[in-house]
């Protein structure tokens, strides 16, 4: 039997009654997540993780091991030992995620006219980088198919059939709907403003990591971007110099989940998995020693 919600929780998340007054108060002070944010940039050496992902290809060369499959899994693991990172805020109210969701957009062809598909995954405490490339596979083949699209793509098609004048009360009521946890189900159930974490993967058409901003609508409360791999010099302690690839990373937060502190230490667990890639295939649970 399925747990009883308790008043005032979501079928998405647990209020939290009882954080300290700075957090507690920061929704009623700042109520719009996109008025909230906060954006980190980093770099990631991406010399183990490319001999790594070369490596992995060799079990499964029709479906390569790549970038987003390393980084989808590191967010995971990350995300699963920061539980705080999987917090959103709510109808003045803060949650805790009662599940991982990573969510991305993907162009099923690379054309100016080609369709983009969304992609919306939960995850698990067993779904390390095997697991999550074994589900990319299925779910990627399933999306490039041209007559597969995805409930949220279907939802947004038959809503824009409205007049415009009704068009616009049903998005104020599904706004309203949105800020108490009740939009239907099943026009946000692969919706990505509604995932832990939205993936933007602009280094695979050519593009650097930016910021990106969140959105108010759903629960999603960190913008993750990718950018074009380049190569930089790095420095010895005797001046000596050497070039190696990296990759640019953008995130944009709502700050008001949790506290700096907090975040630096996530990212330093998040670029430790990345530069250690051997450790994706870790369970997510396990504890990472910096």
């Amino acid at each position: 039997m399925a747990a009883r919600i308790k008043r005032g929780d979501r079928r998405d998340g647990v209020w939290l009654r009882d954080l300290d007054p700075m957090h507690g108060i920061m929704p009623l002070i700042y109520p719009n997540r996109a008025d909230n944010e906060a954006f980190i940039q980093e770099q990631i050496d991406l010399t183990n993780l490319n001999a790594y992902l070369a490596k992995k290809t060799e079990s499964d060369p029709e479906f390569k091991y790549t970038y987003l499959h390393a980084f989808v899994a590191a967010l995971v693991r990350t995300i699963t030992l920061r539980p705080r990172m999987n917090r959103f805020i709510s109808g003045g109210r803060i949650y805790q995620r009662n599940h991982i969701a990573c969510a991305f957009t993907m162009k099923k062809s690379f054309s100016d006219d080609a369709h983009e598909a969304l992609w919306f995954r939960k995850f698990g405490d067993e779904d390390n980088i095997d697991r999550i490339h074994q589900c990319l596979k299925e779910d990627i083949t399933n999306l490039r198919k041209s007559e597969v699209t995805d409930n949220t793509t279907d939802a947004m098609a038959m809503i824009l059939k409205l007049p415009r004048w009704v068009l616009k009360i049903v998005m104020g009521i599904l706004f309203y709907l949105d800020r108490k946890g009740k939009v239907p189900y099943d026009l946000v159930r692969e919706d990505p403003n509604y995932a832990t974490v939205f993936i933007s993967n602009l280094g695979s058409i050519g593009l650097n990591a930016c910021y990106h901003h969140l959105s108010n609508w759903g629960t999603c409360s960190i913008f993750f971007v990718l950018g074009q791999k380049h190569m930089v010099p790095f420095y010895d302690e005797a001046g000596n110099v050497e070039m190696r690839e990296v990759m640019d990373i953008g995130i944009t937060l709502d700050e008001r989940i949790a506290d700096g502190f907090y975040y630096s230490k996530t990212i330093k667990i998040l670029k430790h998995l990345l530069q250690n890639p051997e450790l994706l295939e870790q369970a997510p649970t396990e504890e990472v020693k910096l």
